[in-house]
């Protein structure tokens, strides 16, 4: 179990709540593209991978967790295939009259807006639901309790920053600049290690939490292996959105000082360096790890727009308790127009763009 002292310094990274214009539910239309392509595979594994007959007792209750669900939908959506794949498992075992009750779990910080997730629970659904407020880097679960356990697009977001990007005195010093891109070696590895530290964490909770015999699914930003951070989609948005802040603070609209002690706290890891983190963790065997296109495909000023409204979701909470609010919306609207002015180094992102699936099976 992770320490209480090394859960303590977890940050809290908070998609935007509510329902309104800026919020993450209305604004997270490439992770629900991400979900939808990850969909047959996800399927593909419950078919092949789960194996309900291992389980003793018989569960009559089937436990479903997703770790950093936000605030839908589209959690509801990923849980539903979930279910659909697992009910249909049960039937083609021959298990019908075995088939569980399904009791959701929906895990998040617990400054996640869980009204908003919970208003919006699908009327029709076919489980029960129950929220799990804590960060997933430590146990959030009972031993063994979960049979399936997904996330999506929230691993890559850091425990926390690695210290050594804010001391003057050190290579990784990160000044200057709100990210990896651009910047020394130094500053990369101290990323690359920040995230491999927090996966083993999370890999180690979920390793007491997921029976054996189940499974779980993590689908995130990926690269490919010895492709550079700047093709990847989401860290050329990052890149964009340092820029905007630089150019802030030479026109003295917030301060250097500021920029340099801010750093976006997201890592994209690759296959290769997932592998070796499951790996020396132990506890799954690695079924699938799948590098999937990223099909959400936009262009010129619609692709600026959605960049725009999917950054903002994301980090405006970040970007208002560091910098102050009164400079989010002018921050927006550059970022608005740099992305138009870099709209072929986006395109050229969207055509590398890819998403991570790892499908892992509790040994």
């Amino acid at each position: 179990m992770s320490s209480r002292t090394e859960l303590a310094e977890a940050e809290e990274y908070t998609m935007n709540g509510g329902d309104s214009t800026y919020s993450y539910h209305k604004n997270s239309r490439f992770q629900r593209a991400a979900t939808d392509v990850a969909k047959a595979t996800i399927e593909k594994a419950i078919m092949e991978k789960l194996d309900i007959r291992r389980f003793s007792p018989a569960p009559t209750t089937f436990q479903i967790a997703d770790l950093g669900c936000s605030v839908g939908p589209n959690t509801f959506v990923a849980v539903q295939n979930i279910l659909e794949a697992v009910r249909r498992k049960y039937v083609t075992q021959g298990l019908s009259s075995q088939m569980p009750d399904f009791l959701v779990l929906f895990n998040d910080h617990a400054s996640n807006d869980f009204n908003t997730l919970f208003a919006s629970l699908p009327p029709d659904r076919q489980y029960y639901a129950a929220g799990v407020p804590g960060s997933f880097h430590g146990r959030v679960f009972p031993d063994a309790s979960l049979h399936v356990a997904h996330s999506a697009h929230a691993l890559p977001w850091l425990r926390k920053l690695p210290e050594e990007l804010l001391d003057a005195n050190s290579p990784a010093y990160n000044k200057g600049r709100v990210y990896y891109i651009s910047a020394p070696s130094q500053v990369l590895d101290a990323y690359a290690a920040q995230f491999a530290k927090d996966t083993a964490m999370f890999l180690s909770a979920r390793g007491k939490e997921v029976v054996s015999g189940g499974i779980m699914v993590l689908l995130l930003p990926g690269r490919a292996n010895g492709i550079a951070h700047s093709c990847v989609l989401s860290d050329v948005m990052f890149d964009l959105l340092g820029a905007c802040l630089m150019d802030m603070a030479k026109e003295g609209k917030t301060s250097e000082a500021l920029v340099d002690s801010f750093n976006a706290p997201v890592y994209t890891p690759s296959p290769e360096e997932m592998t070796a983190i499951t790996e020396r963790n132990g506890c799954f065997s690695i079924e699938t790890m799948d590098l999937t296109p990223f099909n959400a495909k936009v262009d010129g000023s619609a692709a600026a727009h959605a960049c725009t409204m999917h950054v903002r979701a994301g980090v405006e909470g970040l970007i208002g308790k560091h910098f102050g609010s009164e400079i989010v919306n002018e921050l927006f609207d550059r970022f608005f127009e740099k992305a138009k002015e870099s709209s072929d180094r986006i395109s050229s992102a969207f055509l590398h763009g890819c998403q991570l699936v790892v499908v892992l099976k509790r040994k």
